[in-house]
């Protein structure tokens, strides 16, 4: 064994430096089928907002046919510092984990340790129990009242993947459910995923399984079932099994002291005087981070996060190393809402990210996709799928095309959509070829 491990060692440094060179800034895009000239704008426009104090500055990635295409740093890391931001600068990735979370739980489910179709409590016994909310009007009062039903089937790992669990977000509605999850201190970065999901399992569902989409934490619940079936902890798994062996080094659910410094914050609001309210640097240590939020937790890198995305351009596998399976990855990125299921809306203004079938989009096991050439306004490929972190990141991956791209930035996630929209328009402004 100790003969071996220097050849070990030389064949891993292979693995990561030949996907290096796989994502080398080209110097003409053109061989990528791309405009410089129109790829110059994407530069024109984030500046243009940069300079109007819009936005405090971002990392902007697109790569295609395993080349980048475009790389850039624009405006400030920190606009109150007037700290330059660069391309190694460190985001709060927000929900841009889910799809992380959900390619660790089909990357299981491909050793037969996950069943897809199996109810959750088959592996988190506490939800066994679970009711769900039905809110009725009390006719002496007039007032709401919350009864609990039975399901009429189980809550399975499919619901979870695709949010037809009925599990939410409390801070997304009003009704008596979304309050007794507000009530639930479920965002709490100190409890581990245990404790979360004892808090949870004891709340209603807000829809019967598989009967709503409806966004919400069913994600973190994923991150304890890769806990409970691989043994090991929810961060140590992704780790080791994802961000490690595809060359993530800046993803993680906390900062390390040499971190610290490359952090990207969103800028003050004038409106308020303060900036929004995202996770301070102080509390993203390792040491403070308890709560390994599958849903929302990562930090992450445009860099790092280019990695993830050519390896679901490539069908699951970097330079030798292979996440999933070009089938697997398949089922994941096709429709998977029931048919005749309703569709509970986010957030006014997130047309673009609404999987509901008048926009021609859908949502599969893990990503939000495009079903329908037509409907969306904005530009892309039938059968690209994309998701969006609260904190301003989005990324979107065209399998047609073999590009993907990535907006790395850090504000509010409705005034956000503007520029998700735009990035869209600029790169497939740009694709000429």
């Amino acid at each position: 064994m100790n003969r071996r491990h220097p050849l070990a060692v030389s064949l891993f440094l292979f693995c990561v430096s030949a996907f290096a060179q796989d994502l080398t800034k080209l110097s003409k895009p053109e061989e990528a089928g791309f405009s410089s000239e129109r790829l110059a704008r994407i530069t024109q426009f984030f500046q243009s907002e940069v300079d109007k104090g819009a936005i405090p500055g971002g990392v902007i990635v697109v790569a295609r046919n395993r080349k980048v295409v475009y790389r850039q740093a624009i405006g400030y890391q920190d606009r109150e510092k007037k700290t330059p931001m660069k391309t190694d600068a460190i985001f709060r990735i927000f929900s841009m984990t889910k799809p992380i979370t959900s390619v660790a739980v089909m990357m299981l489910a491909e050793e037969g340790k996950i069943d897809v179709m199996a109810p959750v409590a088959q592996y988190l016994p506490e939800f066994k129990d679970v009711k769900v909310g039905v809110e009725k009007t009390d006719p002496a009062t007039g007032k709401p009242t919350l009864e609990l039903e039975a399901p009429a089937r189980p809550m399975n790992v499919q619901d979870l993947l695709r949010h037809t669990s009925g599990i939410i977000y409390g801070p997304f509605g009003n009704n008596l459910v979304h309050q007794a999850y507000n009530q639930a201190n479920l965002f709490d970065s100190g409890q581990t995923l245990a404790e979360f999901i004892t808090k949870l399992s004891k709340l209603p569902l807000a829809h019967q399984p598989g009967t709503t989409w409806e966004y919400g934490m069913s994600v973190d619940v994923l991150g304890r079932v890769v806990e409970v079936v691989s043994g090991m902890p929810f961060d140590r798994f992704l780790e080791e099994r994802i961000t490690k062996p595809i060359g993530m080094p800046d993803t993680a659910f906390y900062l390390s002291e040499a971190q610290t410094p490359r952090i990207a914050e969103p800028q003050v609001d004038p409106a308020t005087g303060k900036r929004p309210q995202f996770a301070d640097v102080q509390n993203l240590t390792k040491d403070k981070v308890k709560w390994f939020s599958g849903g929302g937790g990562l930090l992450s890198t445009a860099a790092d996060y280019s990695h993830f995305c050519q390896m679901l351009v490539n069908g699951g596998e970097l330079k030798g190393v292979r996440l999933l399976s070009p089938k697997t990855l398949a089922i994941m990125t096709s429709d998977q809402i029931p048919p005749g299921a309703s569709h509970v809306g986010m957030l006014e203004g997130t047309q673009d990210m609404s999987p509901i079938p008048e926009l021609g989009q859908s949502f599969g096991l893990g990503f939000a996709l495009r079903t329908n050439v037509g409907h969306s306004a904005v530009s892309g490929s039938v059968g690209d799928y994309f998701w969006a972190g609260a904190g301003g990141t989005y990324f979107w991956v065209d399998p047609r095309e073999k590009l993907f791209a990535i907006e790395m930035l850090q504000m509010p996630f409705v005034p956000a959509g503007q520029y998700r929209r735009a990035l869209r328009e600029l790169v497939y402004g740009a694709l000429v070829r």
